[in-house]
């Protein structure tokens, strides 16, 4: 089978052995498509993965083999997170899903973009699902990061009708900003690129560039989804007195929040990083109601260019890339 490997920090196309259950209780799936997640970028542009490593995990796949307890077969079509909570430990006892160490020793076997891949009994019966018949595999691939968006809602805990501002609006911005807006937010969304402020905007969300932002704009919860230091002085400045900054996003200079913000204005900053078992749930409930829409958001490559689909999304050509694998 064909995989993109990590080599001297650029993904290169190479043949592998084929996956095989070789008496693992699980499924082997032909993969149909992969979404490229900026975590993936981080690991290459920071050098966090060695050679040889396959990427990838907002998998849409077909089983073509299985040996499971489950109600799945051969010819299915499903979606499939990557890790898996233990559900026992102190971590998920007190909602850190993410920090669970089950959660980060579990996965998918090479990564997403592969044409095949194992995943496990453990996943089959506590993260996958059938992909829904009105989703197309590319809408289908946002099931993984719509959860992460959703995941950071909750733990944000605002109440209803509060006013939420997105700050960034890259892909996962316009997740974000879709999900509050599901949950019940007044949503602002702001960004540096006139075309992705105009996207929100016609998917009904008022949006501004960060130049022309109100000063009066006072959020109840702030989402910083941008990956840009000046993101966090935007954020202390338009987050109100009492409010909340959601960090969803790492910072090349790993800038810190000032100290006496959070004092003297009694602010709450709070990380988000993955999805739970539930989060996963719901997050394919909103695609299949279209209570979020994706169509339109990703741009198609083959696996073959998927360096070119890296390069492209560095250099903001496009807001995510969609590697399709198979038919």
């Amino acid at each position: 089978m064909k995989a993109a490997e990590i080599e001297n920090n650029i993904l290169v196309i190479k043949e592998r052995e084929d996956e095989q259950l070789n008496g693992r209780k699980g499924a082997i799936v032909k993969l149909l498509g992969c979404g490229l997640c900026g975590s993936d970028i981080v690991k290459l542009k920071q050098h966090l993965a060695k050679n040889g490593t396959v990427l990838g995990h907002e998998i849409v796949a077909q089983i073509i083999e299985i040996d499971s307890d489950t109600e799945f077969k051969n010819g299915d079509v499903i979606v499939t997170s990557h890790h898996i909570p233990c559900g026992k430990c102190e971590y998920c006892k007190n909602g850190n899903v993410s920090m669970c160490r089950h959660f980060k020793e579990t996965n998918i076997k090479p990564g997403g973009f592969s044409e095949l891949i194992f995943v496990s009994e453990e996943h089959l019966k506590n993260v996958a699902h059938l992909k829904p018949e009105n989703l197309s595999n590319e809408e289908a691939s946002f099931y993984e990061p719509l959860a992460c968006c959703i995941r950071a809602v909750k733990r944000a805990q605002l109440k209803q009708n509060s006013t939420a501002l997105v700050i960034g609006l890259g892909s996962i911005g316009i997740l974000m900003a879709q999900a509050l807006k599901a949950f019940g937010m007044n949503v602002i969304g702001c960004d540096l690129i006139s075309s992705r402020v105009e996207l929100l905007k016609n998917l009904g969300i008022e949006a501004f560039s960060v130049p022309e932002m109100c000063e009066s704009i006072k959020a109840d919860g702030v989402f910083m989804t941008s990956g840009s230091d000046k993101a966090i002085d935007t954020a202390l400045k338009f987050v109100r007195d009492g409010g909340k900054i959601l960090v969803f996003s790492s910072t090349p200079n790993n800038f810190g929040y000032a100290n006496n913000e959070i004092y003297y204005r009694e602010l709450t900053v709070l990380g988000s990083y993955s999805p739970s078992p539930q989060d996963l749930k719901d997050s394919l409930e909103l695609l299949k109601n279209k209570q979020v829409k994706v169509a339109g958001l990703s741009t198609d490559y083959p696996l073959e260019k998927i360096q070119k689909a890296i390069n492209d999304t560095l250099d903001n050509k496009i807001l995510k890339a969609y590697i399709k694998i198979t038919d």
